[in-house]
């Protein structure tokens, strides 16, 4: 198509512009990620309408021209999947030119990470349903869909190993197992249990709360708490998770 910021460019008309250059679309697509009973999980919809009506999808739809791009997020994760007050992080764009079969659309990518049994799902709009799928379990999604997980959620892990994740994701008080659990899920690896915790500890996260598990069935393991201060520092600053 040449320069469209050159002289060539400037020489068009507002109609040319508006019809060559300007007629296109932009879509919103959200990756929630979900923590549960030690498994990372990924909130699809079953599309009831085509394109690829009856497959699973992301939750994902079109964004007004009249609406700003982080209510149009907001918006159609609610209108699809029914959750409200989820925080949602603005990640990555992508253009490929026929990655939708309609015609030229951007989609902007949002990703979250929620622990599930805080939320409740309820299928809405023109999605059929709306499930939770581990993310070793995804099938082949429409659109460029199973590119986004992959994208974002390797975006993610790198960003989990240099802040802190589970104060929304865990109890008030947890077990040293329980938060490997929840980095092993959410990077997709098993770590040695000696190093973990060493190194964990280290930071100085986690405060000892000089109580235990009460399971009878179980050695009473001891319970910690994230030290909140730090966390949040550690949460705007960073820091290297190095296992």
């Amino acid at each position: 198509m040449g320069d469209v910021t050159g002289p060539k460019f400037m020489m068009r008309s507002e109609e040319q512009i508006r019809n060559h250059y300007l007629n296109c679309g932009v879509s919103v697509d959200c990756v929630i990620f979900g923590f549960d009973e030690g498994d990372l999980k990924v909130l699809l919809v079953r599309r009831g309408v085509e394109p690829y009506q009856g497959q699973w999808a992301l939750p994902g739809d079109l964004v007004d021209p009249e609406e700003d791009l982080n209510v149009a997020a907001v918006r159609v994760l609610n209108e699809l999947t029914g959750l409200n007050n989820v925080f949602m992080q603005q990640v990555f764009t992508f253009g490929e030119v026929h990655r939708h079969p309609l015609g030229r659309v951007f989609t902007v990518a949002y990703y979250s990470l929620i622990r599930i049994d805080k939320y409740k799902v309820n299928k809405g709009n023109w999605a059929e349903e709306a499930e939770w799928w581990s993310i070793n379990n995804i099938p082949e999604l429409p659109f460029d869909h199973n590119l986004i997980v992959e994208t974002v959620s390797d975006n993610f892990r790198t960003q989990v190993k240099r802040k802190p994740i589970g104060f929304e994701l865990l109890p008030k008080t947890f077990t040293l197992t329980e938060i490997q659990h929840l980095y092993e899920a959410v990077l997709q690896t098993n770590f040695d249990v000696r190093n973990f915790r060493k190194k964990l500890l280290t930071t100085g996260l986690l405060i000892d709360t000089n109580t235990f598990t009460k399971n009878n069935a179980h050695r009473p393991a001891r319970l910690y708490r994230f030290n909140k201060q730090k966390y949040d520092r550690w949460s705007k600053s960073g820091f290297t998770l190095d296992m």
